[in-house]
């Protein structure tokens, strides 16, 4: 590990000097050999499937498994990636003393990102590129799972580096997926200068609690939906079965339901056909409902059990909630949220404005899902992650945030 370090620590003033149109064409490489070198990366990938089946949920295999349109999609990203601004080198602010001393404050890369991430392939590729775009140097630590996976991209991608004349340590994978690696890398001080855990709770609170080097808090989403009594039912049916049921197994995905009393008697029974009748029938996998007492009363389910309105299911599973009205659901919210994403459907412009202002999470939602939180939906290009803190980034981590400042002062021999 050391030794990686100071490859990585090395590399570092290399990279952060490049031109805007060298990381640009370096990235248009690297998505390049990740089109060469699909057949690898699929083969490695078929390892990694074959070695988790039964071991992890099948979403999760999902979350896993790779094949030609998601390495294109990869490919795609990388390429949209070297389309976006570069972030380094703007002037963010400017002040002229009365005695002519310019002080500027201007944005500049971090300097070396480390990734801790679970079974999730695609996030090797998306980090690698963010981080050459915003002149920063990546260390890549990919979970077990997905370790046979991440080196042949990481492999690839070296290979477009190298292919555009730029040092291929700008792009690092820490070769043992241990928990020690882990521990190493949140304990690198002197040469990591971020820390971004992505992956399930358990991996961002060891992050959070161990790291001695700057961390990112990210990505635990306990999302909630809270239907309104003004709200149009067949939107809100619409936008619960998107957040749901379209990939379960993603931190944007809502795991609570809270529906205003006045409506709940209408529309829980529609919400149970359309979640698990409808599905069943279509051959697909039912939602399990984890229901509190009045909820219960309405629809048949299960009924919830202590933990159940504090859990990241990333399954088809949904805690449902009756609230006496939106007062309620934001103090449920304030006190079981993650600080990721939340949403009201509600057609009452003052209910509204009264949940946005209230709720304090990185993404607040009015009549949509859940699912739009992500840095390629946000005009980001792909995302580093989604920080679920308050200081240095908040919401999705795209390009300005894996940037800092420092300030620049220019003189003519000004003395203090």
């Amino acid at each position: 590990m050391l030794n990686l370090f100071i490859s990585a620590k090395e590399a570092k003033s290399l990279v952060s000097a490049l031109t805007e149109e060298q990381k640009n064409t370096a990235l248009k490489e690297m998505a390049f050999a990740l089109r060469e070198n699909a057949k690898d990366i699929l083969f490695a990938n078929e390892a990694d499937i074959k070695a988790a089946e039964g071991k992890i949920p099948k979403v999760m295999l999902d979350r896993l498994m790779l094949d030609n349109s998601r390495i294109e999609g990869m490919a795609k990203g990388i390429e949209e990636v070297a389309l976006l601004p570069d972030p380094v080198g703007h002037i963010l602010d400017t002040y002229t003393r009365q005695d002519g001393l310019q002080i500027q404050k201007v944005s500049v890369p971090v300097g070396v990102i480390a990734i801790i991430y679970e079974s999730r392939p695609n996030v090797t590729s998306d980090a690698a590129a963010l981080a050459l775009k915003s002149g920063n140097v990546c260390i890549l630590r990919s979970g077990k799972e997905a370790f046979n996976s991440a080196k042949a991209i990481v492999n690839a991608l070296k290979k477009g580096l190298l292919k555009a004349g730029v040092t291929e340590n700008a792009v690092n994978l820490v070769s043992d997926p241990s928990r020690e690696s882990a521990t190493a890398l949140m304990t690198a001080n002197g040469y990591v200068d971020m820390l971004i855990p992505r992956g399930g709770a358990g991996l961002i609170n060891a992050c959070v609690r161990q790291a001695t080097v700057p961390c990112i808090a990210t990505g635990t989403g306990i999302c909630h939906i809270y239907v309104e009594k003004s709200a149009d039912t067949d939107k809100a049916l619409k936008i619960i079965e998107n957040a749901k049921t379209s990939r379960p197994s993603v931190c944007n995905a809502m795991e609570v339901l809270l529906v205003d009393e006045d409506i709940a008697p209408e529309f829980l029974p529609r919400l149970r056909k359309v979640l698990v009748e409808d599905r069943s029938n279509k051959g697909l996998v039912p939602v399990e409902l984890r229901l509190d007492e009045k909820a219960l009363k309405m629809i048949d389910g299960v009924p919830a059990g202590e933990k159940d309105f504090d859990t990241e299911f990333l399954d088809y599973v949904l805690a449902v909630k009756v609230v006496k009205n939106v007062k309620e659901a934001v103090e449920h919210i304030s006190a079981h949220s993650t600080g990721h994403s939340e949403a009201i459907v509600s057609e009452d412009k003052q209910v509204q404005t009264f949940f946005v202002g209230s709720v304090d999470s990185a993404a607040v939602y009015v009549n949509a899902s859940t699912r739009f939180t992500d840095g390629g939906e946000f005009g980001l290009g792909c995302e580093m992650g989604i920080s679920t803190q308050k200081l240095h980034a908040r919401g999705p981590m795209g390009l300005k945030e894996l940037t800092t400042y420092k300030y620049v002062i220019r003189g003519e021999g000004h003395i203090r």
